[in-house]
């Protein structure tokens, strides 16, 4: 008897390791990474600072532009503004997991160049995904997101306060910056990771550079706030002259950015000309066209600025008529269909089916390969110096320094939207911006400078006016930026009243999954509404 007890629990344990075999994969938890490498998992987050279809209609083109008129809305059709909160929430938590796990990843690994290059990488872009986020919302989940597949007693985070989320960002930047080992031997395991890099092929001074970038344009953010603070970053930035995005390097243009390009990468980023195309809603608003042109020839003939011809074109007509920022009752209705792929047919690009007033260029949202997601741009920095400069933020007030900025900006700008123009193709077609476009050969920074020089400012409001309107148009694909400016400074170029729109409510499935921490952090911001201002808003 015991010889067959025994013979019979063998059996059993026989057939028992045979089941846990073939259901190894079933049991394995879904949630975690068990065989995703470093790089595949740093390229989903790099992936990720792309925009979602529905960022882009509804929260970008639908609420973005005509806050910080960029542009105009011509009609508010689409009230689904949750879908495009939604959507930017979701893509940041869903790879803040990513972001957790190679953190973890990361502190098992022994400390040398090649893991602290990565390591710095890995922190600079999660700083970069993280600002837009609050830049957005105000104060989210941050400090215990993102560990829910770890430790499920960590699934309905706390929500942080936007100053503590700036502060600690800004301190990792600067850590993660000075880590950056360029000169170290590329060996494994950062060849391997590098190799996933698609922001910038692993080129690490241009990691550095972006990372003293981002800490220059947040501490400027929040130097009304944190004026001792933000004043210690931009003096160590500036006065130890550390490596920064550049557009010119004294008189020599570098054209420097950090950007996706789309065609680069082997992908085809069709999300923008779909926002477009399906909300046909956006059109050169009054606004804009008078930062662009002295007067409203038609005929494009006041046009001073370049940047016209590759941000807008004409109507039907080829004639510059700007929507009005804000329309009276007798205002015509937008007709046509200025953003259809029709137009990408060979000899179709004039039909616009009626068009009454100037849209979009077409190039810049339809061609899927050769127009970037810009992050952010050598200009942007040589405004923030200027603007460091001129009103004596972290250095020494210095007129003489914030106009060498200032002009280094506007030729940064000018001459990176031209080249970028000289490369946009449409993508069936093959046909080229040059082909269809000519800018007029007088029109340059030069040109720009003439109109908008701080010499033609007649006081020192206007003379920081005059620096805030060229960086509100450097940021004319960053609508996201834009709108932090305007919220920020108060003195962006406008039509009408002061802004009052100043955060996106928290999406609705925060009230489904973490409605305790969500009403805790709406109550400590005064509210979830769009009136309530960032902390960083004056």
């Amino acid at each position: 008897m015991k010889s067959k007890y025994i013979l019979l629990l063998f059996s059993f344990a026989i057939i028992f390791s045979s089941c846990r075999k073939d259901f190894e994969e079933i049991d394995t938890n879904p949630q975690g990474f068990t065989t995703a490498s470093d790089g595949s998992l740093f390229n989903g987050i790099i992936q990720s600072l792309m925009l979602t279809w529905n960022e882009q209609f509804y929260i970008n083109n639908e609420i973005l532009y005509a806050q910080t008129q960029q542009a105009a809305l011509t009609s508010a059709a689409w009230g689904n503004y949750t879908l495009g909160t939604e959507d930017v929430w979701q893509n940041y938590y869903k790879n803040l997991s990513s972001v957790r796990e190679l953190e973890k990843r990361f502190a098992e690994y022994p400390s040398n160049p090649a893991t602290n290059n990565m390591r710095a990488m890995l922190t600079i872009v999660n700083a970069y995904k993280t600002f837009k986020l609050t830049d957005l919302f105000g104060d989210i989940p941050y400090s215990e997101a993102g560990y829910g597949y770890q430790d499920l007693d960590r699934l309905y985070p706390a929500y942080d306060s936007q100053r503590d989320i700036y502060l600690s960002l800004l301190d990792d930047l600067e850590k993660a910056a000075s880590a950056i080992n360029d000169t170290a031997a590329r060996v494994e395991p950062f060849t391997s990771f590098a190799a996933f890099d698609k922001l910038f092929n692993g080129n690490l001074i241009m990691w550095r550079k972006f990372a003293n970038s981002l800490r220059l344009r947040h501490a400027m953010r929040m130097s009304e706030k944190e004026p001792g603070i933000a004043g210690e970053i931009i003096q160590d930035i500036i006065e130890n002259n550390l490596p920064v995005l550049y557009g010119y390097d004294f008189i020599t243009p570098l054209m420097e950015s950090a950007c996706i390009w789309p065609g680069t990468n082997g992908f085809s980023n069709e999300s923008v000309s779909w926002s477009f195309r399906e909300h046909n809603g956006l059109r050169m608003g009054s606004n804009i066209w008078h930062q662009l042109s002295s007067g409203d020839s038609p005929e494009g003939a006041d046009i001073f600025d370049p940047r016209a011809y590759i941000f807008f074109e004409g109507d039907q007509d080829d004639k510059w008529v700007p929507y009005p920022q804000i329309p009276e009752e007798t205002t015509p209705s937008s007709q046509g269909i200025p953003y259809g792929s029709h137009r990408d047919d060979m000899g179709n690009y004039h039909i616009k089916n009626n068009v009454n007033f100037s849209p979009f260029n077409f190039f810049i949202i339809a061609d899927h390969s050769n127009m970037p997601i810009i992050l952010m741009t050598g200009a942007e920095v040589h405004f923030i110096k200027a603007e460091a400069y001129f009103r004596g933020i972290g250095v020494a007030e210095d007129r003489t320094n914030a106009d060498i900025e200032y002009m280094n900006g506007i030729n940064a700008s000018v001459e990176w939207w031209v080249s970028l123009a000289n490369r946009l193709r449409l993508p069936l077609s093959g046909v080229t911006f040059g082909t269809k476009i000519t800018i007029p050969s007088n029109l340059n920074a030069a040109s720009v400078l003439m109109r908008f020089g701080s010499w033609n400012a007649a006081t020192d409001e206007q003379k920081l006016r005059f620096i805030y309107t060229q960086r509100w148009l450097d940021a004319f694909r960053q609508p996201w930026e834009a709108y932090a400016e305007a919220r920020r400074t108060g003195l962006t170029p406008r039509e009408g009243d002061d802004i009052k729109h100043f955060r996106m409510p928290y999406p609705p499935s925060e009230a489904q999954y973490n409605q305790n921490n969500m009403n805790e952090a709406s109550i400590r911001q005064g509210g979830d509404e769009p009136i309530v201002k960032m902390w960083w808003t004056p």
